[in-house]
């Protein structure tokens, strides 16, 4: 078990080290985000801004014009919400190659409260031109990602976490941006998933096998760039999907697949996330469980999708019967 964030601190101080065009900027929270560790290693590539988010990022944005690689980093309400303006016209649309990393996403921030869990920060850096939105799912896939995103040309926005989560990638794994990796092979539906909702589908998968039905996972740790062929395999050699991810269903991981299925393959698909709703204070697993973000939660998710799947094909048979 290790969060996100702390993933994300121990491997700034290594690119810190192999990389002297790494800064690395926060907004008064480098204890909360881990960018302390880089602060205490070089003091002089490290700037606080204080509790400053937007000229945060237009200190980032200048940084990146005099060639720097810029990792600017805050609690994602923050990022996502107080410095949007900035993100969108310093960062997006002149494509300066700084990175936005993002921690605290999500309701397992825990008892904070709704004002401090970002469910909607995926949604709007998605759709930002020129943008690309990371989530990964573990640590060592956070290790392997920060890493992409530093060698990536242009502004990238990054989610991480706050609660620890179990390891399911290995250590020294590799992370290509704009493809997602099936963790599972299953043939009667598939879970889409992101972050840490792709530990819970694994479960739900194996829940699913106790009872005789075969579930294939499949990860996207890029929301955008968004692995559209991947996600139409599955469809269609599955044939039913659900999405799970810890954000509101609007706009994020769920609403990135229906588009990409109504375009390219009408699939039936069931959406597990914040329901349009706010978060609220409480334990994370009080929290996941009262939002219905537990394996549990996919088994009947995944129940009601099969339902659908046969559905439709009953109603295919039946129009083909009368033509």
């Amino acid at each position: 078990m290790i969060a996100t964030r702390d993933a994300y601190g121990q491997t700034l101080v290594e690119l810190g080290r192999e990389n002297k065009k790494i800064v690395v900027l926060d907004a008064d929270l480098s204890g909360s985000t881990k960018t302390a560790l880089f602060s205490k290693e070089f003091p002089d590539r490290f700037f606080n801004a204080g509790i400053a988010e937007a000229n945060m990022v237009g200190m980032a944005a200048g940084l990146a014009a005099g060639g720097m690689i810029p990792f600017a980093s805050t609690f994602a309400v923050f990022a996502a919400g107080r410095a949007f303006e900035q993100i969108r016209q310093s960062l997006a649309y002149p494509r300066m190659n700084v990175k936005v990393v993002a921690t605290h996403g999500g309701i397992t921030v825990g008892e904070d409260g709704g004002s401090h869990q970002s469910i909607e920060d995926l949604a709007i850096m998605r759709s930002l031109p020129n943008m690309t939105v990371l989530c990964p799912a573990d640590g060592p896939e956070t290790a392997a990602a920060i890493r992409a995103a530093a060698a990536y040309q242009g502004p990238v926005f990054v989610r991480l976490g706050r609660a620890k989560v179990p390891v399911i990638f290995p250590e020294m794994t590799s992370f290509s941006i704009g493809k997602g990796v099936t963790l599972r092979d299953g043939s009667e539906m598939t879970f889409i998933t992101t972050g840490l909702m792709t530990a819970k589908a694994l479960e739900a998968a194996d829940m699913l096998k106790e009872g005789g039905i075969s579930a294939r996972v499949v990860h996207l740790g890029t929301i955008k760039p968004f692995d559209v062929d991947l996600v139409i395999k599955a469809a269609r050699e599955t044939g039913a999907v659900v999405t799970a991810e810890e954000h509101s269903v609007i706009g994020g991981l769920g609403g990135a697949v229906c588009e990409a299925l109504a375009e390219g393959f009408p699939t039936p698909v069931e959406r597990v996330g914040l329901r349009d709703v706010f978060g609220q204070s409480g334990t994370p697993d009080e929290l996941l469980e009262h939002y219905g973000l537990t394996p549990a939660h996919l088994v009947e998710a995944a129940e009601r999708v099969l339902q659908r799947k046969a559905l439709t094909a009953e109603s295919a048979c039946t129009r083909s019967a009368a033509g």
